[in-house]
């Protein structure tokens, strides 16, 4: 399905009671509107109307085979739309509300427009931590189908600047509610009666999953199709190359550093992977900001949420 991209007035209103009514207003009328999560901001719509994720995907320039995450407000209205395996229940016990995404069998009945799921028999399901995303979706009485709120394959923004920058005229309103807190995408599994899969890692490590289901955590989709958001090989990308594993700078490149090093600007001096992941894409819209030609970004360690931070650089270098 397409449709035409009108040229809006887009306008960044503080998240509050008012800005709220109107949003959800925009909702159930079809359109989609930029909302703050914990992780990044999301471009949301009604997951249940074809236009209006139609919407979604022309407003990105999203490639319609690629699958969208839809958001719900509590276990509830999750279960509506999707089959609960004893795996999955336990996984939602310890993680939502949060950032955790689980890929699941798409429940007969769901009213789910086919365009969420790009065809699949499953869907992306999150239950956001974050109270503006959690009372638009009670406030507009739909599941939110919600990409990040950026063009296709660019840097993932982090604050209301980050929306306008990429997608100026192309949504009406902004919910701005600050900078997210967790700076990264949700991390993204499929569970399985014996084993969790790992389609795309983010603040819930592979460590914290095996603690949480007692089972074995497998990265990688199945025959490498695309399962989930997140699994473009190129993605989360700046406009200039990127060097990755970099202790200084070569001529015209502007270096993202990690710990004590000389850089024009710092994830984390102390060497924090936690803020180092909360930073990360604001650094990067910094970098592609700026004068120099090229970006370079300093090794990152290969644990806990470092993963997370590498797969998205891996994907911005690509």
């Amino acid at each position: 399905m397409t449709i035409p991209n009108p040229v809006y007035s887009t306008r960044i209103c503080r998240y509050g009671t008012e800005a709220l009514r109107e949003a959800a207003l925009l909702i159930r009328a079809g359109e989609p509107v930029a909302v703050p999560t914990e992780t990044v901001y999301g471009l949301a719509a009604d997951a249940t109307d074809d236009s209006a994720v139609a919407a979604i995907y022309s407003a990105k320039g999203r490639p319609s085979f690629n699958p969208l995450i839809v958001h719900v407000a509590d276990q509830e209205m999750a279960e509506r739309l999707a089959v609960f395996s004893p795996v999955a229940d336990r996984l939602a016990a310890r993680f939502w509300p949060g950032a955790l995404t689980m890929v699941l069998p798409v429940r007969e009945g769901s009213g789910l427009s086919s365009l969420v799921t790009a065809g699949l028999p499953t869907v992306a399901l999150r239950l956001p931590a974050h109270p503006a995303m959690r009372a638009l979706i009670r406030e507009s009485h739909r599941p939110l189908a919600a990409p990040s709120a950026n063009r296709s394959g660019a840097i993932s923004p982090t604050r209301a600047e980050h929306v306008l920058a990429s997608l100026n005229g192309k949504v009406r309103l902004i919910l701005d509610e600050g900078p997210t807190s967790e700076g990264l995408e949700s991390t993204i599994v499929a569970p399985e009666e014996d084993r969790i899969r790992l389609l795309r890692p983010g603040p819930v490590t592979a460590a914290m999953l095996k603690d949480a289901s007692g089972l074995p955590v497998v990265v990688g989709a199945e025959k490498a199709r695309i399962e989930a958001p997140g699994q473009l090989e190129s993605h989360y990308a700046p406009s200039k190359p990127v060097r990755l594993n970099a202790l200084r700078a070569e001529k015209d490149e502007y270096l993202i550093g990690f710990g004590l090093m000389p850089c024009n600007l710092n994830l984390s001096p102390d060497a924090d992977v936690q803020e180092a992941a909360a930073n990360l894409f604001a650094a990067l819209h910094v970098a592609d900001a700026s004068a120099a030609s090229h970006i370079a970004v300093a090794p990152i360690p290969d644990e806990g949420i470092g993963v997370a931070i590498n797969d998205r650089l891996r994907r911005a270098a690509a």
